[in-house]
């Protein structure tokens, strides 16, 4: 799963000479840029590694977890309540609707 996706490392940057020319970069400031881009490579670095150190973490306490049933229990059978409901479902039915046929008269 681990994957190189940084093309340098921090040991690279580190270890870069660069050429001096006239009226080029100061090497002081360049060093100590490349000195913060080291910092944030590790940082980064260890972010991924405790990231997917986690990850693997939780998908072994996943496999490791009984799977729950997703059936939901079935309410009792009974004719009767949803014979009520289904009345006063008509009932109200009824009643919205047929107002607003008086109304568009």
């Amino acid at each position: 799963m681990k994957e190189n996706i940084a093309q340098l490392t921090a040991k690279e940057i580190l270890e870069r000479e660069f050429k001096t020319a006239m009226r080029g970069y100061k090497p002081e400031e360049v060093d100590a840029f490349l000195d913060q881009i080291i910092k944030d490579y590790e940082a980064f670095h260890e972010r991924i590694e405790a990231l997917e150190n986690e990850n693997t973490r939780l998908k072994q306490q996943s496999a490791e977890t009984p799977k729950r049933s997703t059936v939901q229990p079935q309410a009792p059978n009974t004719g009767t309540t949803n014979f009520d409901i289904l009345k006063r479902l008509s009932n109200l039915e009824k009643e919205v609707f047929g107002r607003k046929l008086y109304e568009d008269q």
